[in-house]
């Protein structure tokens, strides 16, 4: 994985069609996602990410775009995923990106 990240193909963009079942996934820390997460999303964070995902996410057919601070750890994940049968694990990098690409406010709490 790159430290910069490059722009996203079209099938790899949050805002691509066909997104109606999306899961969203904030891997970062639960302190992180209080301090502001996209409206919507579930938080997985990194380190518990392979135990509960089949549970969060049990459709492997399913869009799921997954967040966190830079891309880095939701890169992980999403690569993870993509070795455990998920399709279309998307890195949508940032919450901040991912909340302009989806149109999604950001919340607290």
């Amino acid at each position: 994985m790159s430290p910069t990240p490059s722009a996203p193909a079209d099938e790899d963009r949050p805002d691509a069609p066909g997104l109606e079942r999306l899961v969203l996934l904030d891997v970062r820390s639960p302190g992180e996602y209080a301090a502001g997460h996209v409206r919507g999303a579930i938080n997985l964070p990194l380190e518990r990410f392979m135990q509960d995902i089949a549970q969060v996410a049990p459709d492997k057919d399913a869009p799921i775009v997954l967040y966190c601070v830079s891309g880095a750890r939701s890169g992980m994940a999403c690569d993870a995923m993509r070795q455990l049968g998920y399709r279309q694990a998307i890195n949508g990098g940032s919450a901040a990106n991912v909340a302009l690409q989806l149109q999604r406010p950001i919340e607290r709490g």
